[in-house]
């Protein structure tokens, strides 16, 4: 019985470090995934990789920048409530939304349009680490259960097989 990490060097490239996945030997290398990569490491080779759909992403490098995210949105969601829950109410019992709060939206919004791509991108090298076609993103669509089917072929351990999908 063959074992996955036994692929023919013929078919997938030679193995080299990180075997049997051929990952990166340093962060400064980006056509590789840098398995065990730490928080800063995911975030710089996140925005140095901006719109690279080639190659593959680790799970630490994918984990990684997704609590990122989800730290900056935390963030600026406790400072919009909280200017938001301090702003005064107007004589006609109206809340006025504050123009601090509409600046921090308006950042927000930016910082969410400025990692779209790069985001999508993410993903995609994920899923080329599981040996995935990039295009199963696309399931994300689905209404209800796409994004649950996604996050679960996240999850997925990598294979030495993507490596197919090397630059």
């Amino acid at each position: 019985m063959t074992t996955p990490s036994a692929a023919p060097a013929a078919l997938y490239g030679n193995p080299g470090p990180g075997e049997p996945y051929d990952g990166a030997t340093s962060p400064s290398v980006l056509n590789r995934p840098l398995y065990g990569a730490s928080f800063g490491q995911s975030i710089s080779r996140f925005f140095k990789n901006y719109a690279t759909f080639s190659g593959r992403a680790s799970r630490s490098e994918y984990w990684m920048l997704t609590l990122f995210m989800v730290i900056v949105s935390v963030v600026f969601g406790v400072l919009i409530g909280i200017v938001t829950a301090t702003a005064g109410v107007t004589e006609d019992g109206t809340a006025e939304l504050p123009g601090s709060a509409i600046a921090l939206i308006v950042v927000l919004s930016l910082f969410g349009l400025a990692t779209l791509v790069p985001s999508i991108a993410l993903q995609w090298r994920r899923l080329h680490d599981v040996n995935l076609a990039g295009p199963f993103f696309f399931l994300s669509l689905i209404p209800s259960v796409g994004s649950l089917i996604v996050l679960i072929l996240s999850l997925l351990p990598p294979k030495p097989e993507g490596r197919r999908f090397d630059k």
